[in-house]
Parts: C-alpha cells; structure tokens; sequence
C-alpha cells in the first residue's frame, strides 16, 4: 500500500473539473501575435479566403491541466509515511504493544511508531495508557502524555514466549468505562496463544474503536528443534508469515563466542519452516553452545546448547568372539542401531574386552557398554574402576557368561546362574515390566505393554537393591540397576542386549533407556539422580539472555531452575545457561516442537494498519514549488507564442545566447556548506587502511563532541610522546575513527571516552565493535567521572548508564577489578593502582580463571588472551592531554605530585599488555632456561 495520505481528502473532489478545465482552455483562443503593417503585402492576398479560428496547442492545455491539478493536490495536504490512523474520540488513548521476543528485530521502529501515536494525543488533549503484553500483570492506568512517553523508553523486549492473556484482566478493568479507544501495536506473530486471546480482547473492547497495527515490517524468526545427529547437526528455521527475505545463515559459536561455523538456509515459497544443516566434524559440533541467525536480534533467533545436545561417542565391547557370534543377531548390532540416532559407536573388533575396554578409556569415551562380559583381567579391570571414579559411565548387559560369574564392576550384586523361564526360579509365564523409579532417569518414561522377559540375573537382596533399583518387573525383581561410584556411575541391564532373553531391545522403551543412560555421560554431576533420591534440587541462573539475544546477568529476581527443567523459558526462568561452567544447562526461548505462524485479528473486527518505514513528510511544500515552476514555464511559453520575446532580442543568434543563458541559469546545482573549492574530499578506504598501516598507532573513537574528541587526540599524543622517551616504541599520531565507518581491525587499542549525551550506536556498528573485540582486538571504555560516584558506590553515574548502553548489546565476559597478580600489572612498570586525571576510580578487565598450583609460583597470572575490555573512571586522557607547548591541559585531582607520571605508566602497560599479551606471565620458566644456560 502507498504510504500517502492527505490532511484534507475532501478537496481532491475538486479534480473532477479538469475535464471541464480542459474544455474552456480549448474555446480560449491563444493571445494574437503582433506584427508590423505590410502594406505592400497586402496586394497579394486581394481574395478572401475562409480560416479557421487558432486554438492553443493540445501540450499547452495537459501543462495548464497539471499545474491545476498540482494546486489541488497542494491544498489537499498531501504527507508522506503518515502516522496510523487513531480513532477519532475525545476519550484515553490505550496503546497496548507486544514486547516479546518476536519484536525484538524491528523493536525501533515499534517505539516510534508509539512515539508518533504518543505525539498525536499530546496534541489533542487526550490522556495515555501504555500496556505491555509480555510483563508481569498489573494495574495499568492513564497517564499524561508526557509520562506515557517514559513509560514506553523503558519498555524492552522480554526473552520468553509471554502468554498475552495474561493482560486480559489489567485490560479489562482499564477499558471498564469511558470513551477509551484502543491500539494495540502487534507482533503479527502467533505462537499458540493468539486466536483466545484475539478473541478475549474482543469481548473486552466491545464496541470501542479498535487499531492494530501489523505488516509493513520482515516476519519473526526464530530457531527450535536442534538435533545432533550423526549426518550433521541441524536445526529448524522458523518465521511467522512469508515475505520477500527467504534466506539467511545460521553461525555456529562456542561458549567464548568464537564462531565455528555457519550454514546457509531459504524458504521455498511461502512456507513457514525449513531445515539448515552443519557439516562438521563431531569434535567441533560439540564445542558449539550456541547458534544464531545472523542479523536477527532477538532471544528467539538463538539456541543455546549444552551436555543434552552433545553427540557422544560409545564403545561397544561383546563377550562373544568373531567366530561365534552372527552379525545381525549380536548383541552389538542391537546395541549399536539403539544408540546411533543419537550418539556415535566405536566397536571393538579383533580384541579381548579387556584389552578393548582398556583402548576406549586411552579414547576418553564418556560411556563404555559390556554386553555379556564376565569377569575383567585384573589390569583392564583397575582402569576401567579407575575410569568410572573419575566420570565414566559404564553400562552392563546380562548374558551367560556374566550370569556365570560377575565381579566388582556392577553396581549391586548378582546371583550365580540367573532365572530362566521353565528352570529352577521359573516363572509360569513371561514377566512384563511392572514400573519406573520415581527419582530413576526413566521417571517419566511410559511403561511398554508389548515387552516380555524371558530370562533374567537376579540381584542378592540387600539394604541398598530398592534404592539402586531403576526399572523392575511386575514380580517386582530388577530389570535395571544403577549406582554411583565416585563422580561417574555404573548400570546394569538385567537381560541380554539381544533378543535371547527378552523383547526389550526390540521395543522404542529401549532406545529411551539408554537415551537417558548417555545423558548421565558428561552431565558433570556423575550421574544425575541415579536413585540419589534429590528432591526439589535447583540450578542456579548462569548467563541469560536478554530480549534482543545477548547474554546478561541474572537478575535478583530471576528463580532457580528445577532440576531435570526441559521446557521453555519463562518470566520466572528466563532463557539462558543455568548451573555451573562444568556442568551448564541451556534454556531456549523455543521448544523444538513450538512453531509460529501469522496472528489472525479478523474476527477483532479492527482497522488494520501498517507500520510506516519513517518519520512523516509534509509534501505541500515541494508540490507547491512544483505548481510555481510550471506556472513561469506557462508564462515563458505565452510570451514567445506571443511574439514578444522576438521584440526584446535584436538578432537570432542573441536570442539563442539568452535562451541558453536562462536554461545555464535554471539548472539544478547542488548545494554545498562550503565553496567547492574549499571542500576537502574524504580519504578513501584505502587511504585510511595505509594511513593506519604506515605504523603504529593509538586510536579513539571520535564522539561528535569536539572539547571531548580535542581532549582524547591530546591525550593519546602525551601517551605517544611517553612512551617514545620511556619505551621501545615509536608509535605515530593517533588517529580518530568512527566505529560505524572505519575498519578498526588496523588498531589494537581503542580508547573511548563515554559521553552521556550520545546516542546508543547502531546494530551494525556494535556488531563491527563485538567482532573487532572477538578478534583480538581491546578497548578501553573511560567513563571520566570517578568523582561522581556517591559515597558506597550505590547509584549509577550519567557515564556509567550510557556505557550501560553500549556494552548492553554486546557479548561482554565477566570483569572484576585488575588484581594484584595480573599480567597488567607488571607489563611494563610495577604498579598498585591506576590513577589518571582522578583517583579514586578502578580499573576493571576481564575476570581472571581460579587460581592453581602452577599459577603460585608465576610472577604474574593471566587468562587465555588479552582481555578484550578494559573499564576505567579516571580520565586517562585528561591526565595524558598536552599542549602543542608540552605542558599539561588539565589538573590532577587530588593533584599528588607523582599522579601525572603514574598516569603515564598505567597507558604505558596497558599498551604494553596489549601490543605484547601474556609474555610476562611466561617468566616461571627463566629459572630454567638459566640453568640451561649453565649461569
């Protein structure tokens, strides 16, 4: 749809009569051309002769028809991108906007089409209610426009999947009485609460006038159903209704946010769904914790993966040789179909099981299956104990030759011989499985009804069978047994892994078992509830995500996550990491059944508008300068049909001189600030990239505020001067960039002084500073206002609230103050504190891994790189700035006499730990290398 309205509609009725217009500039004759008398002239026309009546040329009326048209258009009050329509009432305006995840991508444009909705009922006097659908219930009211407006800045989109008849109550009690008229800013997105709630509001909004605003923006993506399977890992794309924009990419990072990957997907017409797949190898696909949609910011473009999502690899070892065993029928071949759809299997062939398990633990596998071995050699059976305490998870199947004889690798123990149907122990008829543990890993599995069991190893009763007992039969015997020892754990399956002694491993429940059995390998808890018998156990948030997808800390009041949580985010848990770095668990925004689709408002019965791409644009003004310059080229075109432009020029050719001379004159000229001449061209990439080439150099961001911009150039040239007398290095001028612009690869520090009145930069500069910081790349944010943090540290200073900003959108690390063992502070000067204009500020990096035995005896402590953030308060710049002179722009507060140099030496290691890393950290090994040395 054409985004133009018009204040006056009305007034285009008026275009009708140009027809009529045409018809009477037709029957007006063109003003007669004046000549001079030829009397002798006359003589050769003696005879009359009939003529017929001059009109004015057919291009002459269609340029008179246009500029008539042109003044009707003009009148009518044509804008371009005009606001949406309100309702025209007297009463509150009641804007009601969808702030989840599905907003987030275009969430800008959202708050200026409220803020022009805003805007509309300030200027008429009426009252505004501003209500979330994606927060916490509660009283919504009218407030003024003003306060509206605060409200609204304060919005942001929720990372979970909200349940908009939440809101229903709150609305209703706002829309209980008066002449309140509704508009409700949609998300044009409905993920499974949106026909109840469309008609929820419908009874509410009765007969009011109804607005929704929805379409003119690209759909919601999303991601939701990651599978690692053993072709690749891939994952669901979803949008909520088809557009143009039918591709993308999904990248795939780790949990240090270095990519790993990435893989194209496209939508075929206009479907909703469709499938992207990585090829990689299976050591990298499990490095990946998180995938995203590149370019879509927002919760739901993004799957966090942890432990649940890790493709593991299992070795297999039989009782039964090569010789004696049938393919298709082993117990590894039934095992082996069983595990593959979700985890990789290594078998063990031509070799002992003793010497085949002991070749898996070399391998590291997390988990080692044994079906039908007996008793272990000594030596393969200290590892595999060995490998178990320290993590592994070892499954046992029955068999005869463990049914001969066990040993110590099973976790209860088992009587000699077994139960068979028809022997000694025999039952009358095959046993079915009778029930779960409650606090087992196959808690919330369903019982199969098609499963018998012919055969079975009992257990020795004792104190603990009940406890360790995971399934058991309808006699109530184990079926399955499990126990912890040290971090890692050990099952018992007890029947074959074939079909000799029961159906199980030909049922679905089989898969499911040992699904859940994998789980428990690498969980970093040595088995989760291996009838532990926890209870109520929780998990403590981690890192969450924020509405627009980026990690965050959590909040105080975000709860913690249950144990054994597998469904979606909420308001209460957020999606996000939960529990400790060893042993994370990811909650997503989506569930990998969870689809989306297009919101349906039709039986709302409400106009529906589109959200517009700009602000307003009142073309009155450029159709009237239009309408003005068809007049002159009306009145030029009169007076040479009239002859009368020949009367004014003298000759032919300086009529065409002038006629070239007025076209010279009309012509369009751009306009510039300055004379042409005196506009210097900007430098070219190139020109900047061999600029910051050429040698080192010191860089800041150019803020926009010349005193701040003048003051950071200063600074960096004191530091440059310093460092040139103090330090091998020769660095050039600083240099100014423009994150949003320039390549800031080139640099490898930037210094930013925050400034409170900026604006937040945009998506795509804070993606090119995210990357720049990803890469190796440091910058040093400098809040300058150490002197205006309130006594205890409590409150947040203008400074820190606009860093606030910046660092809001990015995937920041956690920092702490710079400790009195980091690299940093012994880079290039010894140093305690890191003064610069001011004092009494810290200086606060990237937090440092614990401590080890090793790190004891280093000088220094540092972590894996360079830390990518370095935060001050301090000014450094203000105490580096000199004049052109050499002497100081600025004081120092307190003003200790020895503060200025101490501020040089806190830029000369922070440039020194950048340009060098780590390499003082590596100074544990000089010891060494002197007695090498023979010194």
């Amino acid at each position: 749809m054409l985004p133009l309205a018009f204040t006056t509609p009305l007034l285009l009725i008026a275009l009708a009569a140009l027809p009529l217009l045409w018809w009477l500039l037709r029957l007006v004759p063109p003003r007669p051309r004046r000549v001079e008398f030829p009397p002798a002239r006359l003589l050769l026309d003696i005879a009359p002769r009939e003529q017929t009546p001059a009109r004015s040329p057919w291009w002459l009326l269609l340029l008179r028809l246009l500029l008539a048209a042109l003044v009707i258009l003009a009148a009518a009050g044509p804008i371009w991108n005009p606001p949406p329509a309100t309702p025209t009432t007297r009463g509150p305006l009641v804007l009601l906007i969808d702030n989840g995840w599905s907003a987030a991508a275009t969430w800008e444009r959202r708050i200026a089409a409220a803020e022009a909705l805003i805007a509309e009922a300030e200027a008429s006097g009426r009252g505004v209610a501003v209500v979330p659908t994606a927060e916490p219930a509660r009283e919504a009211s009218v407030r003024t426009p003003g306060e509206a407006r605060v409200r609204l800045r304060a919005l942001k989109p929720q990372p979970h999947t909200p349940d908009r008849r939440d809101v229903l109550p709150a609305l209703a009690k706002l829309l209980g009485s008066g002449e309140q008229s509704l508009v409700w800013l949609s998300d044009a997105t409905d993920t499974g609460d949106g026909a109840a709630f469309v008609a929820g509001l419908g009874r509410i909004a009765g007969e009011r006038p109804v607005t929704v605003l929805a379409g003119g923006l690209p759909p919601a993506r999303a991601l939701a159903g990651t599978a690692n399977a053993g072709s690749g890992l891939s994952v669901t794309v979803l949008r909520a209704f088809g557009d143009h924009d039918a591709g993308g990419i999904v990248r795939a990072v780790d949990l240090k946010g270095l990519p790993l990957g990435q893989a194209t997907f496209a939508f075929n017409g206009d479907t909703l769904e469709t499938k992207v797949a990585f090829d990689l190898p299976i050591e990298i696909r499990n490095d990946i914790a998180r995938l995203e949609i590149v370019g879509e910011r927002s919760s739901g473009a993004v799957q966090l993966l942890d432990e649940r999502w890790r493709r593991r690899t299992i070795g297999i070892v039989t009782g039964s040789t090569a010789d004696t065993a049938q393919p298709l029928l082993a117990a590894s071949f039934y095992l082996g179909r069983a595990i593959e759809p979700f985890a990789d299997v290594r078998l063990a062939e031509r070799t002992s099981p003793g010497e085949a398990a002991a070749r898996f633990v070399d391998m590291g596998l997390p988990l080692i299956a044994l079906a039908d071995v007996g008793t272990l050699a000594g030596d393969a059976r200290d590892r595999l104990i060995r490998w178990v305490e320290g993590g592994g998870v070892l499954v046992r199947f029955a068999g005869p030759r463990l049914a001969a004889g066990g040993d110590e690798l099973l976790p209860v123990k088992v009587r000699p011989g077994g139960r068979v149907l028809g022997g000694k122990l025999s039952w009358e008829q095959p046993q079915k499985i009778g029930s779960f543990a409650k606090d087992g890993p196959f808690a919330d599995l369903a019982i199969p009804a098609d499963v018998t069991v012919r055969r079975q190893v009992l257990a020795e009763p004792d104190g603990l069978l009940f406890e360790r007992t995971w399934a058991a039969l309808a006699d109530g015997t184990p079926l399955v047994t499990g126990a912890r020892r040290g971090k890692g754990v050990m099952v018992l399956f007890h029947v074959s892994a074939d079909t000799s002694w029961s159906d199980l491993p030909l049922s679905g429940t089989f898969v499911d078992m040992l699904r859940r059995i994998v789980a428990l390998a690498g969980s970093g808890s040595g088995g989760a509830k291996p009838g532990s018998g926890e209870v109520g156990a929780t998990v403590p948030p981690s890192r969450l995500l924020d509405g627009f997808g980026a990690f965050q800390p959590p909040s105080a009041a975000t709860k913690p996550l249950p144990a054994g949580f597998a469904g979606r985010g909420t308001a209460d848990n957020p999606p996000g990491f939960y529990g400790v770095a060893e042993a994370l668990v990811a909650v997503n925004t989506l569930a990998p059944d969870d689809r989306l689709k297009p919101l349906d408002v039709t039986p709302l019965g409400a106009a529906v508008e589109p959200y517009r791409a700009g602000d307003p644009i009142d073309l009155r003004r450029h159709v009237l300068v239009a309408a003005f310059a068809l007049l002159l080229l009306d009145a030029l075109v009169v007076l040479v049909l009239a002859g009368g432009l020949a009367r004014l020029m003298p000759s032919r050719r300086t009529s065409s001189l002038l006629v070239v001379a007025a076209a010279l004159a009309l012509a369009p000229d751009p306009g510039h600030a300055q004379p042409p001449a005196a506009a210097a061209s900007p430098p070219s990439a190139d020109d900047f990239a061999i600029s910051a080439l050429a040698k080192t150099r010191l860089a800041y961001v150019i803020t926009g505020d010349s005193e701040i911009d003048r003051l950071s150039r200063a600074g960096l040239e004191g530091l440059s001067r310093f460092l040139s007398q103090r330090t091998a290095l020769e660095s050039a001028e600083p240099i100014g960039v423009d994150p949003a612009r320039d390549e800031l690869a080139f640099f490898p520090l930037l210094y930013w002084p925050v400034t409170p009145a900026a604006a937040k930069p945009s998506a795509a500069t804070l993606a090119r500073i995210d990357a720049f910081m990803k890469n190796g790349g440091t910058i040093l944010f400098d809040t300058r206002d150490a002197l205006e943090v309130t006594p205890g540290g409590r409150g947040a200073t203008p400074g820190i609230e606009g860093l606030r900003a910046i660092l809001s959108s990015l995937d920041i690390p956690a920092l702490e103050p710079v400790p009195r063992d980091h690299v940093l502070t012994k880079s290039f000067y010894i140093l305690r504190e890191f003064p610069g204009r001011y004092a009494a500020g810290s200086l606060w990096v990237e937090a440092l891994p614990a401590a080890t035995e090793e790190d004891g005896a280093k000088p220094a402590r540092s972590g894996d790189g360079v830390s990518p953030i370095i935060i001050t308060s301090n000014d450094l710049a203000g105490a580096w700035a000199i004049e052109p002179s050499g002497e100081p722009m600025l004081p120092l507060v307190p003003g200790d006499p020895r503060q200025r140099e101490m501020a040089y030496r806190v830029g000369a290691n922070i440039v020194m730990y950048v340009l060098t890393g780590n390499y003082k950290a590596d100074q544990v090994h000089i010891p060494a290398l002197l007695e090498r040395l023979g010194q």
